[in-house]
């Protein structure tokens, strides 16, 4: 199916280009979204018309997108979730989390606008897209640890998913004579 694009949607066009799409997408996503008009000689009559007022309502959204993603852009943001040892985590960290967490500090983000391929699964740093309009895309930084004290550590550059980071102790300098006596032969005198 044939459609002109009423904003800029990206991986498929400009606003004004004519541009042919899976049927399936036009019906349920861009005519009832208000992106986009069946390509026809009425509707490419009525584009004109109108363009002026789409070009101006995209331009003050596009600058609206831009004050919030000055504010925003580059920050980091700190989610403390159970994991066990080795850093997994018990559950995930997905897009409608991001939102909530944003959405605390006072920023109003929209799921879809969060591009999260595949829910955050362990601690650590994770850099995670916003596209806050078409044409305005950030990044933000989640640290993703299990306590606060771990995500100040984690912020610094250091790997919690050791022993020695979590519980404080040395793999490295562990030696089985400090479990296990050696003179030991395994068989108690008093029990033979």
């Amino acid at each position: 199916m044939d459609v002109i694009l009423l904003e800029r949607i990206s991986k498929l066009g400009q606003m004004g280009e004519t541009v042919k799409v899976r049927d399936g997408f036009a019906r349920n996503y861009l005519l009832p979204l208000g992106k986009a008009l069946r390509a026809n000689a009425a509707n490419k009559a009525r584009f004109e018309s109108e363009r002026a007022t789409l070009e101006a309502r995209n331009l003050e959204r596009k600058s609206e997108a831009q004050k919030v993603a000055d504010v925003l852009d580059g920050k980091s943001f700190i989610v403390v979730r159970s994991a066990g040892e080795t850093g997994q985590l018990y559950g995930s960290v997905a897009a409608r989390d991001v939102v909530e967490i944003l959405a605390a500090e006072g920023f109003n983000i929209g799921r879809n606008q969060v591009h999260l391929n595949t829910p955050i699964k362990a601690i650590g740093l994770h850099k995670v897209e916003l596209q806050l309009h078409a044409e305005v895309e950030i990044h933000v930084e989640l640290n993703v640890a299990r306590s606060a004290e771990e995500a100040e550590r984690q912020a610094k550059g250091e790997e919690l998913t050791s022993v020695d980071a979590i519980y404080g102790v040395d793999e490295d300098a562990l030696r089985p004579e400090d479990f296990f006596d050696p003179e030991a032969d395994g068989i108690d005198e008093d029990e033979a």
